[in-house]
């Protein structure tokens, strides 16, 4: 599978094109300041998502946890399924907790961009910076901790609402990398 599922997911990898072509021509105000705040912010709110998950597949017993270490549970449990497999061993009612649960996440980070930035205009480049972070550290976390995923050709859903988004993992890395490299080139050169 190398194109996302559904098929508008690949949209998105036209967010960062779309936004530095919008935004090359307008003062996109962003100080160095707020964008570090917004950084610090999408790292530690990543690795807090990438534990939600451990919780999540410990919980439902697709990571045995009784091994000391999460890597060393990792390789007990002959390697870290993919979310897109897990899906369907979760109950329903943990699928509706994860939705509320992505829903609440896309609510914090438009909460950082709104008390962020004054501007329109900022406040969505600083949401996308933010969630570009929190996507990247989402997925660093992961590796770190249990060494998922195991390749950047891995399969993974990235939401659940309004239906389950699938792709391999590199897809929404590229899309967030070259969204924050969107947002640094088109900041206004008059910004420290």
């Amino acid at each position: 599978m190398i194109l996302a599922s559904p098929w508008w997911v690949n949209l998105l990898a036209l967010i960062p094109i779309g936004s530095y072509l919008f935004w090359r021509n307008r003062k996109l105000a962003l100080d160095k300041t707020t964008l570090i705040a917004g950084f610090i912010f999408g790292v530690a709110f990543g690795f807090v998502e990438a534990v939600v998950v451990i919780y999540l597949r410990a919980t439902s017993g697709l990571l045995p946890l009784s091994y000391g270490t999460l890597a060393q549970a990792a390789i007990h449990a002959g390697g870290v399924q993919p979310v897109s497999q897990v899906l369907g061993s979760l109950p329903e009612s943990l699928v509706a907790v994860e939705r509320l649960r992505e829903a609440a996440t896309m609510v914090m980070l438009l909460s950082v961009a709104v008390l962020g930035v004054k501007s329109a205009l900022g406040r969505v480049a600083l949401f996308l910076w933010t969630f570009a972070t929190w996507d990247i550290a989402y997925y660093a976390g992961l590796w770190l901790t249990i060494r998922w995923p195991a390749s950047l050709g891995e399969l993974d859903v990235l939401f659940l609402i309004p239906q389950p988004w699938i792709s391999q993992v590199w897809f929404p890395l590229a899309v967030s990398g070259l969204t924050m490299v969107a947002v640094i080139l088109a900041r206004s050169p008059a910004r420290n």
